[in-house]
């Protein structure tokens, strides 16, 4: 690995050990990893001496369930490994070749196990129920009600077998797409800093609008450069699914994509068409920042800027506000939560050469949530930290709560819990800011919130609305090529700037492509969306009923994915059919708007 910095940034090998994550809790040493990667392609092979197998009784199920499971658990640790040593160094050639070594092994697991769900569902569905109703398979139901749910669209063990094994090539462009974007783009300076995938974000949300220019710009002109190449990546993957959701016998990608969750494409239709409805409030807000800031026009890059003198905030400081904030979930969840972000060493922070952008969390095989972020020392990066401790906190109580067996919760459920911590602790730090009459904490406080509003709420419906498009074109036999997604990109963020952002169209249009991570995830980007506004709407009911909303929301994080999202979320109180959530989210961003008015006429008064 490279121990030297290219760009000012520390080499890996030179950053703090407590602002780095406890990997070694998977794997000791990187040769235990290679150890287990030796071991791993033999038990992956001894599941297929199952088949033929599944139907001849409960035991028999139970036999291969059990074994499938603790494959599959060895694998997600293996991956997870592979994974994060990639994430912190995306230029050392040993951790990309992990991963794609460990993407070999997931394909291999699929292709391998491919024979289940077909042989399951040719058995007797009434000897099957019979077997499902006693106790041998309990731990198991959920999930094997599930395969039942989807039995039109499982193909014959062949077929199966088949579309297991295109996942390793099919994944391909998913990995060339970040690659390019991680370890061969080149973004240029902004005010004499190198512009990086992790600092990026800072530079833009600084107070010099001549570093945020020039930072914007060099970011969106070095994928504008290879734009033709992500274009083709992008659309080679969407052809893959379109191919992928036909050869199982759904009308269209989002239905293929939803069904698995049971969630239905109204649900996606619905938010964007609220969100459409609703995208005035966006363009009262960027008339109000453009007043603010004292500009004659609001350019993208301004869009971030701070409002006010940018408040230093400490990995240590963030940690407390969100001890403080989420004390109303009780002392215990308090507890298991700042063990894990000041002892255990859950999160990796550090700033260093070659770490990739954005943050996540990471369920860690059941050994320990991780999760990876860049600190900036910004409100930014305290929100991003209470978002993915929600992520984190969400995988410990549910993985506490029921054995492997039990499906994991989804991509769905998981963005109301990272939402829902970042707007419980604002609520918390805006309630002291007011208390104290400290208005420059409060803009701060707004500040953050609409930056994580722009994000969840105005990015990825947008991406959303993208992603829906592009589908659509590609099922009825059009092309996607890098001039028609700039486009659509850009006539889309048109809709949510209105007459409150001058746009390069341009630039602008090349946002699809500075987010591979999410847009290859399949329908993706909508969940933020619905997640933030499931959260305000759960955080609503803290104000009338503190003590049953705190049962219902911590029944909601403990329940995992023993519950399809949607009737988790309904016995939350939040039904995600009705456009209300996001109605609801709309009036809260509204709300933060009518004050930013009122202290903008406060201090021209």
């Amino acid at each position: 690995m490279n121990t030297t910095s290219v760009k000012g940034l520390p080499a890996r090998a030179d950053v703090r050990r407590e602002e780095t994550w406890d990997i070694e809790a998977l794997y000791a040493t990187p040769e235990a990893w290679e150890r287990e990667a030796e071991a791993l392609p033999g038990a992956i092979a001894a599941l297929g001496a199952h088949a033929g197998t599944l139907a001849r009784s409960p035991e028999a199920l139970l036999a291969y369930l059990t074994a499938a499971d603790e494959v599959e658990l060895r694998l997600a640790r293996f991956m997870s490994y592979a994974s994060m040593t990639a994430s912190v160094d995306g230029r050392d050639p040993v951790a990309a070749a992990r991963r794609d070594r460990a993407t070999g092994l997931a394909a291999q697991f699929g292709s391998v196990t491919a024979f289940a769900r077909p042989e399951l569902l040719s058995a007797n569905e009434a000897t099957l129920r019979g077997w499902l109703a006693g106790p041998a398979l309990a731990d198991h139901r959920v999930r094997l009600e599930r395969i039942l749910r989807l039995k039109p669209h499982v193909r014959s063990a062949e077929v199966e077998e088949l579309l297991g094994a295109v996942q390793a090539p099919f994944a391909s462009e998913r990995g060339i797409h970040p690659a390019l974007a991680n370890m061969d783009l080149r973004f240029g300076t902004a005010g004499g800093e190198a512009v990086t995938q992790g600092n990026v974000d800072r530079l833009t949300s600084g107070p010099d609008r001549e570093v945020r220019r020039e930072a914007w710009e060099h970011y969106a002109d070095a994928h504008l450069a290879v734009r033709h190449a992500q274009a083709a990546m992008y659309a080679t993957n969407v052809r893959q699914n379109v191919f992928l959701a036909r050869a199982r016998h759904y009308p269209d990608v989002v239905t293929a994509s939803l069904a698995p969750d049971n969630i239905p494409t109204a649900v996606v239709t619905t938010l964007l068409d609220t969100y459409r409805a609703n995208t005035p409030v966006w363009h009262r807000y960027w008339r109000v920042r453009r007043e603010w800031l004292g500009l004659p026009e609001l350019r993208e890059y301004d869009v971030k800027a701070s409002l006010t003198e940018p408040r230093a905030v400490s990995y240590e400081q963030a940690v407390d506000w969100i001890a403080a904030g989420m004390a109303p979930l009780g002392e215990a969840y308090v507890q298991d939560m700042r063990r894990g972000l000041t002892q255990e060493r859950w999160v990796d922070y550090a700033e260093n050469d070659g770490k990739r952008q954005g943050a996540y969390s990471n369920g860690g095989g059941r050994v320990k949530p991780y999760i990876f972020m860049t600190w900036n020392g910004t409100m930014g990066s305290y929100s991003t930290l209470a978002h993915e401790i929600g992520h984190s906190m969400h995988s410990l109580l549910s993985q506490r709560e029921h054995p492997y067996s039990v499906p994991r919760y989804t991509l769905f459920h998981a963005e109301v819990a990272s939402n829902f911590n970042q707007a419980m602790v604002r609520q918390h730090l805006l309630a002291q800011a007011r208390a104290a009459g400290d208005t420059e904490f409060e803009i701060a406080i707004i500040e953050e919130a609409l930056g994580n509003f722009h994000r969840y709420f105005f990015i990825m419906p947008t991406l959303a609305a993208f992603e829906l498009e592009a589908y659509r074109r590609v099922e009825a036999g059009q092309s996607l090529s890098a001039p028609d997604l700039i486009t659509l990109t850009a006539d889309l963020l048109a809709q949510g700037y209105g007459d409150g952002v001058t746009m390069d169209r341009e630039r602008s249009g090349i946002l699809w492509a500075q987010f591979s991570t999410h847009l290859y995830a399949n329908f993706y980007a909508y969940q933020y969306a619905t997640g933030i506004s499931a959260a305000h709407q759960l955080l609503e009911q803290f104000g009338t009923d503190p003590e049953g909303a705190q049962a219902r929301y911590l029944r909601f994080l403990k329940s995992g994915g023993s519950l399809d999202p949607i009737d988790a979320l309904k016995e939350a109180g939040v039904d995600m059919l009705s456009p209300e959530p996001v109605q609801a989210t709309f009036r809260t961003l509204e709300g933060y708007v009518a004050r930013l008015e009122e202290l903008l006429a406060a201090r021209k008064g």
